[in-house]
């Protein structure tokens, strides 16, 4: 294998689990002879091109192990999308350093910028091995059953509206969740796991597979809060209506956008206020409430799904053995096999490159406003061990006698 120094770099939004798959790349790296040294680059690619990097040989694995355990990048992140002439800066760092496997952490617009500077590398003659580790709350790169982030994120979200559902129990009213997912539904489909009883919430899941059209939705809530005396209802931010247009753009005239164009769904809390307006002006409910989870899903401190983090470490692990001990360049996809385990292989990163997976249809019922048992099923192996087991008092009532 060829001789010389391995850069790993992370992008894309942070995780709770994305420093296991860091270490786990790290700690292998540094088992092969014929690496040099193992850098990090601050903040993605543009810490490359900035050459802002620090040196991960001289990390001690205690250290090292204690940063697997904490959420967030630790190495910082970026939402740079390179181009060719990025790339070509890019390139200059790379043999400046003499860097011959380049890592990087992130989702699907992260593994594209893997793509590309590999592209770059092998048209300029430059030997470079590039390979992409998965990582995403969204659950939205195609080759994978599922990636390292999604079940730690989906537990978050699935304890929330679990805590928020015994809160709406003891005083009922509306309840309006917002959960990241601007194409892909899954992180707002784990709602559906706060479900204990029959009558538990959430009562209603929208997500982006499907239309949206708010004089249905209206109905639906209306005839939940009716049969329950409440309701609880989990949304999707990218939920659309049947021309694509995001709900927030139809329902608020001013909207923000974020660097790249894309209109801001997430860090806002403007469509659950919106959605909240909605209910109140035209169903007359009184006690609505909405609330945005934005940020608190992604690195949640303390709840972390086991299954997730050995996944993460070992996606990690797997792609430095496969660049670094066969000289392999892809990404790393994960399969599901049996009941339960997964099997981690390399695939080509242009089956996973500014590509989009989303909900399969056999996850969402027919009627667009929940999820299906199979999506369940799906999921439930990836959370771990539940937080809290729901209970309800039992006692019989007492036969009244004034009110009798």
């Amino acid at each position: 294998m060829k001789p010389g120094k391995a850069l790993i770099a992370q992008g894309g939004g942070p995780t709770a689990v994305i420093n296991q798959s860091l270490v786990g790349a790290v700690l292998q790296a540094r088992s092969y002879g014929h690496i040099d040294a193992v850098y990090g680059a601050l903040h993605g690619v543009r810490g490359i091109v900035d050459e802002e990097m620090i040196d991960l040989t001289y990390e001690t694995n205690l250290n090292l192990e204690r940063i697997a355990q904490i959420p967030s990048s630790a190495l910082g992140s970026t939402r740079d999308k390179p181009d060719a002439d990025y790339c070509k800066e890019i390139a200059k760092v790379l043999q400046a350093h003499d860097i011959r496997y380049f890592f990087y952490i992130g989702g699907n617009d992260s593994s594209d910028a893997c793509r590309i500077v590999g592209n770059f590398a092998k048209e300029s003659g430059y030997d470079l091995t590039a390979m992409h580790i998965p990582k995403t709350i969204d659950n939205d790169l195609m080759a994978n059953d599922h990636t390292p982030g999604f079940p730690s994120a989906a537990k978050f979200v699935a304890g929330a509206f679990a805590g928020v559902n015994l809160d709406n129990r003891s005083l009922p009213g509306v309840y309006v969740g917002v959960v990241m997912g601007r194409h892909a539904g899954f992180l707002t489909a784990a709602s559906a796991m706060a479900r204990t009883f029959a009558d538990d919430g959430p009562h209603l899941i929208y997500l982006p597979e499907r239309t949206f059209d708010i004089d249905k939705f209206l109905g639906d809530v209306k005839s939940m809060y009716e049969k329950h005396g409440r309701c609880i209802i989990a949304v999707s931010e990218g939920i659309h209506d049947e021309t694509g247009a995001p709900i927030i753009t139809k329902l608020q005239e001013e909207v923000e956008r974020d660097a790249h164009g894309n209109v801001q769904l997430s860090g806002t809390g403007a469509l659950a206020d919106l959605l909240v307006n909605e209910i109140k002006s035209k169903l007359g409910i009184k006690r609505v409430r909405g609330d945005t989870f934005g940020y608190l899903q992604r690195s949640f401190l303390g709840v972390v799904s086991e299954v997730d983090q050995k996944e993460a470490r070992e996606a990690g692990q797997m792609a430095a053995i496969q660049a670094i001990g066969h000289g392999n360049s892809g990404t790393i996809a994960m399969k599901r096999v049996g009941n339960y385990a997964v099997d981690f292989q390399l695939a080509r990163v242009e089956e996973v490159a500014a590509l989009t997976k989303v909900m399969a249809d056999e996850y969402i019922t027919a009627e667009a406003n929940d999820v299906t048992p199979a999506f369940c099923d799906y999921l439930r192996p990836l959370l771990g061990a539940a937080p809290l087991d729901a209970a309800r008092l039992l006692s019989p009532k007492v036969s009244k006698i004034l009110k009798a």
